[in-house]
């Protein structure tokens, strides 16, 4: 089906020709829009929901829950973003699966924690089953928050998979149904591998001089005519891509339907009132301030006067204990296999919970430290990357005495040298092929990389086979078998269908706990 979405006039076109933007193209090729605080480019975003709302399935990661006015009148969700990343992961599938269009305001949220619930909820759109790959459209607004170009005051962590997630989306979230609108107050903050992958653009007014150029460089134009984007008025845009013009085309967006929460800011006359009564104003609390102010609690009494150095030093004479013993060599190693013991047991108490395959390395390993906290696990915690390595042995479902085997410690020696990705998959097959067991199904293997998709388990094996790490094989039944060259070993034969996804209480509410 092909339609135009009607997102105002084109300025240079005689009679006030309609400016169309062909919606099934944009599916395919993606836009960028940029213009400083003012220009009009929420103004633009939400004329193009708008128009288009009837027409495809809408997502909008909403920093400022400036587009939740939007339920009202076309029938969106809000997503209140004040969840766990694993409810947003969650949320997120459903989301696909029942075709359902969203707002996730990030409202309320400080710079990182946007960053994380951002790229959680991108990630569930991004890993839905084939099944549910519907057209939608993906609209990020201040994408340079996201995605920057830089690293800036929130963590390396957080930074990486926002822009994992973000970059996710425009390279290659098309094959999933996936077309992402990305706006931005400044180009020169938005990472280049975002932007780049955009092939429609909407330029308004903008004054930097880098950021005119690079807007000039994205439509072709001279360095020169970068001028013109100084003069732009307010929802006046330069429009240039397959789904909206071959050449740069000025146009100005038409009028919306719906408005933000706050309105616009206008000037309004100050109110008349005398000089004292302004005084009393704000210096006077009025009756609702002294109903709701606290109950101060009676001020305690003086301290008595510290002791003198004298008595103190007699104090710490009369009970300072005696010296304690070195500890003993047997002590040491005791302790030692009493906090690697206390460790999987918190690991196990973590795996156990049927949704911890789904959830970040971050999510788990920030559950992992509270857990060691509460328990009080002597020594140093262990770092996100030795975290990651025993999530992996752990996730392989090793029991403990083939963990303490030499056999095993090979494998974890070469699994070591392996992408983080693929190092949790890779001990899964090892331990079946040491305990002589079938080969693990496509669903299992999937579990073991944090994902509902068996078709990512099946691309993972196969990037896994062509790196030369395991080789697979089909019996004469169909059944799938897997060897692992560098070890010397080879799974049973397995159905790689087999596997069935453990289920909890169903329910058809979006916001369920799955």
């Amino acid at each position: 089906m092909k339609a135009g979405i009607d997102m105002g006039v084109a300025s240079s076109a005689p009679g006030g020709q309609s400016a169309l933007l062909d919606l099934e193209e944009l599916l395919a090729t993606r836009l960028l829009v940029q213009g400083n605080s003012g220009s009009g480019k929420s103004h633009l975003l939400r004329r193009l929901l708008e128009q288009s709302a009837n027409l495809v399935q809408q997502a909008i990661i909403d920093p400022e829950g400036d587009f939740v006015t939007l339920a009202d009148k076309f029938g969106h969700v809000v997503v209140d973003a004040s969840r766990s990343e694993g409810d947003l992961q969650r949320i997120a599938a459903r989301v696909r699966q029942h075709r359902v269009s969203v707002v996730l305001s990030l409202e309320g949220l400080d710079a990182e924690a946007q960053m994380r619930c951002a790229a959680a909820f991108l990630g569930g759109l991004f890993d839905a089953e084939r099944d549910y790959w519907y057209p939608m459209l993906v609209v990020v607004d201040e994408a340079q928050l996201f995605a920057p170009a830089a690293a800036g005051e929130v963590s390396d962590e957080a930074r990486k998979v926002s822009l994992g997630a973000m970059t996710n989306l425009m390279c290659r979230g098309r094959k999933r149904g996936l077309a992402g609108i990305i706006a931005t107050q400044r180009l020169a903050k938005l990472a280049k591998n975002v932007a780049a992958e955009a092939s429609n653009f909407l330029m308004g007014r903008t004054f930097l001089d880098i950021d005119m150029a690079r807007a000039a460089d994205l439509l072709g134009m001279e360095r020169r005519q970068a001028e013109m984007f100084r003069d732009l008025e307010r929802g006046h845009f330069v429009a240039l891509g397959p789904a909206l013009s071959r050449r740069p085309l000025p146009i100005r967006i038409g009028a919306v339907e719906t408005s933000t929460r706050t309105g616009t800011f206008k000037l309004m006359p100050l109110p008349e009132q005398p000089k004292e009564d302004a005084r009393d104003l704000i210096f006077k609390a009025g009756e609702d301030e002294v109903a709701a102010r606290p109950v101060m609690p009676r001020r305690a009494p003086p301290p008595p006067p510290a002791p003198s150095t004298n008595d103190l030093l007699a104090q710490l004479a009369r009970t300072r204990p005696a010296a304690a013993p070195e500890p003993q060599a047997e002590e040491t190693a005791q302790s030692k296999a009493e906090r690697e013991a206390a460790l999987d047991v918190i690991l196990r108490e973590i795996l156990d919970d049927p949704e911890a395959a789904f959830r970040s390395v971050a999510v788990l390993y920030q559950d992992f430290l509270v857990r060691c906290r509460i328990r009080r696990v002597a020594g140093e915690p262990l770092n996100l990357n030795a975290f990651r390595r025993r999530l992996a042995v752990a996730r392989a479902g090793v029991d403990t005495a083939t963990a303490e085997g030499t056999e095993w410690d090979r494998a974890v020696a070469f699994a070591a040298d392996l992408a983080e990705d693929i190092q949790g998959i890779y001990l899964l097959i090892a331990r079946a092929a040491m305990e002589a067991s079938p080969c693990p199904p496509d669903g299992e293997i999937a579990r073991a990389c944090g994902s509902r998709s068996p078709g990512r388990a099946r691309r993972l094996i196969a990037y896994m086979e062509s790196r030369n790490i395991v080789v697979t094989r089909n019996d004469p039944r169909g059944l799938r078998i897997i060897a692992l060259p560098d070890l010397g070993w080879e799974t049973a034969p397995g159905d790689p269908n087999a596997f069935e996804e453990p289920q909890g209480p169903e329910t058809r509410d979006l916001f369920a706990v799955g």
